[in-house]
């Protein structure tokens, strides 16, 4: 397999040119650690964008934050943590889940779109990137959005992009819109809920004027991992010191009828969260496969309940609108995961599965005919050959 790692963006524009000159098929990554997701791709070449790296802009006082797409997320936390700022989506880690060694670049964290407990409160990835620069499947250059927090330069392409897996197009630089950190934290916890209790003190925190920003529950499994010997139902608050405290306590009011409650402070609360984020709760086994599921939040027990009895251990996040199960790769559970989503009105997604399995068996939901249609249009204005991580998402795109 031929490898190029262009250096920048005109380089990267130059061989994806000739791969469409010659009509012949790219695996587009990073740094590798997302490799085992989703389907394989069948290509000649590989091209890399991990030398495509360092921050490009950085304006601290005007929330903007610019990077290469290659860029490892370690210095990106770093030189925000400097400020006192951090990206505001909280993107998770999958390596260890995936069985990936090196480090997550921000390119990977955009193109995929996942992002982690903060999501409920302050919304996902996509929500936050500013602008984009990529290279389409012709060699293009094309940009969208700006540098600013407000703009209307060109067409809206950033959110098309992020969440696109390297299928239209290969990202160069990323502009997103940063927030300062928050002092402290501390989670508000109940021990002992079964899920569906569990998620109803979670809608209770959220519904509650504290400003809850992580709602998860981890059954015994999950919560073992954190060293606990019950389940554990947590509700986060991040703010300034004084603010913490005086909300913490007043949600552990607020939520008394649901059993004893505790406060952990910043310092058990981080690494929990930390742990939920990475799924780093759920065993890492390379000879089962993971699914993360996306559904209502009063849906998340069903489904987390439906796993459980076809042989799979989960947790949920969300507030229970995200289900991370993980168990053996065979088509029974799959079956029977992915019936109880498409009952509940959810959406799926197989993050990890044996390479056996991964070419035949689906890896995201089949879109219905019309939105079929739509994302091929699509395909076909930006990457008309084909010849980007084809077959990535799905077998005939």
């Amino acid at each position: 397999m031929n490898v190029a790692a262009p250096a920048d963006e005109a380089g990267m524009a130059a061989v994806i040119r000739d791969a469409y000159a010659a009509r012949e098929p790219l695996l587009v990554r990073g740094a590798g650690t997302k490799s085992a997701m989703l389907r394989p791709v069948q290509a000649a070449h590989t091209l890399i964008t991990r030398n495509l790296s360092g921050i490009t802009l950085y304006s601290p006082g005007e929330l903007v934050f610019s990077a290469s797409a290659g860029t490892g997320f370690s210095a990106i936390e770093t030189t925000l943590e400097a400020a006192g700022q951090h990206m505001i989506a909280e993107p998770p880690d999958f390596s260890r889940l995936l069985g990936a060694t090196g480090e997550q670049t921000l390119g990977g964290i955009v193109a995929t779109n996942f992002s982690g407990p903060r999501r409920i409160a302050a919304g996902a990835v996509r929500d936050h990137v500013l602008g984009v620069r990529a290279v389409n499947g012709i060699g293009e250059t094309i940009h969208s959005g700006g540098r600013v927090l407000k703009n209307v330069t060109g067409l809206d392409l950033c959110k098309l992009l992020a969440g696109s897996h390297g299928t239209l197009a290969v990202l160069t630089e990323i502009t997103f819109k940063v927030l300062p950190a928050p002092e402290d934290s501390c989670s508000v916890v109940l021990r002992g809920l079964e899920p569906p209790a569990a998620v109803a003190a979670l809608a209770a925190a959220m519904g509650s004027p504290f400003g809850v920003s992580g709602a998860a529950h981890l059954p015994p499994s999950a919560a073992a991992r954190l060293g606990g010997s019950q389940s554990l139902t947590l509700a986060r608050i991040e703010d300034f010191t004084a603010s913490v405290a005086y909300r913490g306590e007043k949600l552990c009011t607020a939520l008394r009828d649901f059993g004893r409650v505790e406060i952990w402070p910043a310092a058990a609360s981080r690494p929990a969260w930390a742990s939920i984020r990475d799924a780093h709760v759920l065993p890492a086994d390379p000879n089962h496969a993971v699914w993360r599921v996306s559904v209502r939040p009063s849906r998340g027990p069903g489904i987390l309940a439906a796993a459980h009895d076809a042989g799979a251990v989960g947790y949920l996040d969300w507030a229970g609108g995200l289900a991370m199960l993980v168990g053996p790769a065979a088509e029974k559970l799959h079956i029977a995961i992915t019936d109880a989503v498409l009952r509940a009105g959810g959406m799926w997604l197989v993050l990890r599965t044996p390479a056996a399995w991964r070419a035949s068996a689906a890896m995201v939901p089949p879109e219905a005919p019309a939105l079929a249609a739509i994302t091929r249009r699509v395909k076909a204005a930006l990457d008309p050959a084909g010849i980007l991580n084809p077959g990535r998402m799905f077998a005939e795109v």
